[in-house]
């Protein structure tokens, strides 16, 4: 193999490396952004009355139920 193609065929290599480590930055990135969303949404749950439980729907159990659970369960 000519020293162009080695070359070459290195770039590619590593320019797959790289695209690879960007993927994995990438979802690592958007699951912190939802367990941060699910941990807000959760607080907001928590945060509701009775009365506007009742107006969603949910019970005071239901709610609870799912605001207790960790960030990283969906």
């Amino acid at each position: 193999m000519s020293e162009s193609h080695a070359a070459a065929a290195k770039a590619g290599f590593s320019g797959s490396r790289a695209a690879a480590r960007g993927h994995v930055v990438s979802r690592v990135f958007r699951t912190l952004c939802t367990w941060q969303q699910r941990a807000q949404d959760r607080a907001a749950l928590a945060s509701l009355d009775d009365r506007m439980l009742q107006d969603i729907g949910v019970s005071r159990s239901e709610a609870a139920r799912e605001f207790n659970k960790p960030f990283w369960l969906a």
